[in-house]
């Protein structure tokens, strides 16, 4: 995508994110990596139902500035997912009623309701809370990005991205989509689960089709462990202690000892 294309199809897409109520004021930031690198992106404190393509931001992958305009706060994020996925060329962040409701409930949308999500969304995992604009955010998100297309970010909001901005856009709204109707099922007793054999064919088709490929199986839930139990969407086997959090995003949680020296020894890097 050249710079003038991808600058109107920035605009275009805030202007939906708004106008969906995705994003309000000057929440929200979405960006594009062109072919040789630089990021155009959207400019800070700026509502995205107003920006022109003039307004846009232009940085290099670092973040340094190419242009007069001054890129997001949260940049970061954005530089952050295009360095993990180098076939992702675009990145959406804001605020969705119903998804961010998820994130500031402290849950995953990981639960197997619609077929047409496994199909091309995948497993949506919650990342743990990091202070906007600073590493805090970028550092709790790291571990989720290379396996999943979308992620929400505890008591902030959603971020979704792919190989150009609909497709990054598609992804935004198939996870608001899936909150609302994961949230009315709720009032109406609770959702059906699809069975394992069927999630099993469903990932099948996704990756014969090409939607997704294998990398976007549900990795990151967990590592090969003795003590393993099927991920929620059916997508890889995972410890029963991070199942417990993944499922539940609270609750009691068992853990063995390797596992208690591992958060133990994580704890002591951080205060060091």
């Amino acid at each position: 995508m050249d710079e003038q294309t991808a600058r109107r199809e920035i605009v275009r897409v805030g202007k939906l994110m708004y106008e969906r109520s995705y994003v309000v004021s000057s929440d929200g930031n979405v960006s594009v990596r062109l072919d040789d690198g630089r990021i155009v992106a959207t400019p800070t404190m700026t509502c995205k139902g107003r920006m022109t393509e003039d307004s846009l931001a232009v940085t290099d992958l670092e973040g340094k500035p190419l242009s007069d305009k001054k890129a997001s706060s949260e940049l970061a994020m954005h530089l952050l997912i295009y360095r993990e996925r180098e076939d992702v060329r675009a990145v959406c962040h804001a605020h969705p009623p119903h998804g961010t409701a998820f994130a500031v409930a402290g849950l995953a949308i990981d639960q197997p309701i619609l077929s047409e999500v496994i199909l091309t969304l995948g497993c949506v995992p919650l990342a743990e809370y990091g202070t906007p604009s600073t590493a805090e955010l970028t550092e709790a998100m790291q571990p989720l990005v290379k396996h999943h297309n979308a992620l929400l970010m505890s008591n902030h909001g959603a971020v979704a991205y792919g190989a150009d901005v609909w497709q990054a856009f598609d992804r935004l709204e198939t996870l608001e989509h899936t909150a609302r109707i994961a949230i009315l099922s709720r009032l109406l007793g609770g959702s059906k689960n699809l069975p394992a054999d069927a999630i099993e064919k469903l990932i099948n088709v996704r990756e014969a089709a090409g939607y997704l490929n294998e990398n976007a199986r549900c990795q990151s839930c967990g590592y090969l462990h003795e003590t393993q139990i099927v991920c929620p969407t059916g997508e890889r086997p995972m410890p029963r202690a991070q199942s417990n959090a993944h499922a539940n995003g609270a609750g009691k949680i068992s853990l063995t000892r390797e596992e208690l020296l591992e958060l133990l020894s994580q704890a002591a890097r951080l205060q060091g």
